[in-house]
């Protein structure tokens, strides 16, 4: 992967955008892909869209990726300064307590910290039990309720993980042997700037290498996911797409405790293609023509199943009068917290699927995939 798509994907992912606050993100991305798409503009709720003309007019092919993140929202201050908080989006309590948070205020971000009532001063009753989210609350440093103002804190103001992308090497093993050397993705927002990423190198992928495509692509970077597919929504309402590749994380079951029947793909594996999610069945010849093109080009790739949850193609699947959808996937580590971890082998690897499967969606392919 060229060293600019590697600092563009850095940046994104370290950029601030959870559910509604999306902008900063948003512009990271119109910046990056308006010198490769043929056009590029947004709906009235913040998803930005950007197209790439190909062969035809039609079919259209939606490529989206959502770009919130999970986060918080400021739902009161205290008198003693102290800002009581709502998730946006899923959290896990046990991940939260000791985490550093960036409070957005409209006089900048301010340092804070996710905290409770320390154990020391717990009755042992109360201290055997999990702190829930709604005892918490994020400590900016402030003594009352006029020095937290003064720092800019109000009501409604979005808090986001303090977490900074990195890479890191390490030597691949199988069968006790060393294969070969990966490299390591850490970092926050994953969850899916992963996806959004994946569409706008394929916006670039075909234009720079002049590949040929019988149909119009439309990527997307879409807002508002985490709290219930709501870009997703106006998008395919907007763009009318043919066929929907949703890109998202999977969830990377290959950590301790984890049967592989509750979430089968590992790390590294390759695409992670979803056979069923809570919300969508893929369309099957779709899902069958996605896997054939990986066992002929050789690209690694794993079926995987998600019973608890959803992506966007929840809501495309079934927007007009429906759309043939799949998911595709990178499979990460410890989402819906500060710090995720993905092998950036199998980003590369959805993107290669990625372009051989919009080299052959051509009208009479797409029209094959709901003919009965």
């Amino acid at each position: 992967m060229k060293k600019d798509s590697l600092k563009f994907l850095e940046d994104l992912c370290n950029a601030h955008g959870p559910s509604g606050f999306e902008r900063e993100a948003t512009t990271l991305m119109k910046g990056y892909v308006d010198r490769w798409a043929d056009s590029v503009y947004n709906d009235k709720i913040g998803s930005l869209v950007f197209e790439k003309n190909g062969e035809n007019e039609a079919p259209v092919i939606l490529v989206p990726g959502h770009i919130d993140e999970i986060g918080f929202i400021v739902t009161g201050i205290n008198d003693t300064g102290f800002l009581n908080f709502y998730g946006l989006g899923g959290w896990f309590n046990q991940a939260l307590l000791g985490q550093k948070v960036w409070v957005l205020t409209n006089k900048g971000k301010v340092q804070g910290i996710i905290a409770a009532k320390p154990p020391h001063v717990m009755e042992k009753e109360e201290r055997d039990k999990v702190v829930t989210l709604d005892k918490m609350f994020i400590d900016i440093g402030a003594a009352n309720a006029d020095e937290a103002k003064e720092m800019g804190a109000r009501i409604g103001d979005a808090a986001v993980p303090d977490s900074s992308f990195n890479l890191s090497k390490k030597a691949r093993f199988k069968d006790g042997k060393m294969v070969d050397e990966r490299t390591l993705a850490f970092g926050k927002a994953f969850d899916d700037r992963i996806g959004a990423f994946l569409a706008a190198e394929l916006i670039r992928t075909l234009k720079e290498k002049k590949i040929k495509h019988p149909n119009k692509i439309v990527g997307a970077a879409t807002v508002q996911e985490e709290v219930g597919l709501r870009g997703a929504r106006t998008v395919a309402n907007m763009v009318k797409p043919d066929v929907a590749l949703v890109l998202d994380v999977d969830i990377a079951g290959d950590v301790p405790g984890i049967r592989p029947d509750q979430a089968p793909a590992k790390m590294g594996d390759g695409v992670a293609i979803t056979v069923f999610d809570a919300s969508m069945i893929p369309n099957q010849p779709l899902k069958e023509l996605a896997i054939e093109i990986c066992e002929q080009k050789k690209i690694p790739y794993q079926l995987a199943q998600v019973t608890g949850g959803g992506t966007d193609a929840g809501i495309i699947h079934i927007s007009n009068v429906g759309c043939p959808s799949l998911v595709m996937g990178v499979a990460t580590r410890h989402i819906h917290s500060h710090v995720g971890i993905i092998d950036m082998k199998d980003v590369e690897s959805n993107l290669r699927l990625l372009v051989e499967l919009v080299k052959v969606l051509d009208k009479e392919t797409v029209e094959g995939l709901v003919k009965v």
